[in-house]
């Protein structure tokens, strides 16, 4: 399990496992709109098929607890992840829809920079398509 950190402390010498739980929490946000559980790195950066979405790690957190683009986010199934050197790869399906009723379901590939040194989000590139 990994440790709580703020943005001001970074861990060193996290395991992949470590930083798949980093990368873990901000999907797991996702869907609890609690942005206060994610670890970014305070110059951290969102990119949506290809478009700078975020532009900080206190920006990327308020929109993922207060972000009506969140809101309609119902669940995130089917999760897989790998490592590769600083990049955490994932592919996830994303339900959305409203009032509890699904209306679409898309398929997410994400990759998170998180260094093993410092196991906080640093970049976020975003794809998705509808299933």
């Amino acid at each position: 399990m990994v440790t709580a950190v703020t943005d001001d402390a970074a861990v060193q010498g996290g395991t992949t496992t470590d930083r798949i739980a980093v990368a873990r929490a901000y999907i797991d946000a996702l869907v609890s709109h609690d942005g206060a559980s994610v670890w970014f790195a305070p110059d951290a950066v969102r990119y949506e098929l290809g478009l700078k979405t975020g532009w900080s790690g206190n920006h990327l957190r308020r929109s993922l607890s207060r972000g009506p683009q969140f809101r309609v986010i119902l669940g995130v199934r089917d999760l897989v992840a790998s490592v590769e050197g600083d990049v955490v790869h994932t592919e996830y399906l994303l339900d959305s829809g409203v009032f509890g009723r699904r209306l679409m379901t898309v398929r997410i590939e994400e990759d998170f920079v998180i260094p093993a040194d410092d196991l906080r989000i640093h970049r976020i590139d975003a794809k998705f398509r509808p299933v």
